[in-house]
């Protein structure tokens, strides 16, 4: 996963964004709702692209977003299988083999972060996306993840982790763990000061839409 050229002034951040669902409760592939002039994967990536160094879009339908997304987005082929009940393995299975990639990257090459995005986001805000990022040198290294907290709930998937997440990761899923929230509350995380719910807004059923202006079904 090679990086741009140069050094950077804030820690390096590689975006995650997990495109894997299969929107089941939605009806419809939640990446392909209409946001404005945009679908919803394309400006989540979008903003993603304007405050961290490289995005890589995880999913199984690869042929289905990438004559949607800019040359400067990268795909991570997800496997299409699902678990026994039919169901994908989910998001950490997902975040932790492009996290595990990343770790095993040449020491100049690998970032210190993973910004782990949703794909279903609506209301991404790229400035405060830019000022967590900012945030995070002042970390203590003990410190594994950077999260949002909403009434004593994590909201993992827009949040930061550090890339030696990896190996703890695999022993959390070795032991059958698969929940992030779970593993969250089993380790050293700070949490993100003075966030807007509306920034974590995302959109599960078709209920979801109306109050959203300019969203819709992609077509």
């Amino acid at each position: 996963m090679p990086r741009d050229s140069g050094e950077a002034a804030t820690a390096a951040v590689v975006a995650v964004v997990l495109a894997g669902g299969q929107s089941r409760r939605m009806g419809f592939d939640k990446a392909l709702i209409r946001c404005g002039e945009e679908l919803l994967i394309q400006r989540t990536c979008r903003v993603a692209l304007a405050c961290t160094d490289q995005v890589w879009v995880v999913t199984p339908w690869g042929d289905r977003y990438r004559p949607l997304l800019p040359a400067t987005v990268n795909l991570w082929p997800e496997s299409p299988t699902t678990d026994p009940d039919g169901r994908r393995p989910g998001p950490l299975v997902a975040l932790a083999q492009v996290v595990n990639a990343l770790a095993a990257e040449p020491s100049a090459q690998r970032p210190q972060w993973a910004l782990a995005l949703a794909c279903d986001l609506p209301n991404l805000d790229p400035v405060a996306l830019q000022s967590w990022r900012f945030q995070l040198d002042r970390l203590p290294p003990a410190v594994l993840a950077y999260v949002p907290q909403v009434q004593d709930r994590w909201e993992p998937l827009v949040g930061f982790y550090r890339v030696a997440c990896g190996s703890h990761w695999q022993r959390y899923l070795a032991d059958g763990g698969r929940s992030l929230q779970g593993w969250l509350h089993q380790h050293s995380v700070a949490v993100i000061p003075d966030v807007d719910p509306r920034w974590l807004t995302n959109l599960n059923t078709p209920a979801d839409l109306p109050p959203l202006p300019g969203l819709g079904e992609g077509g």
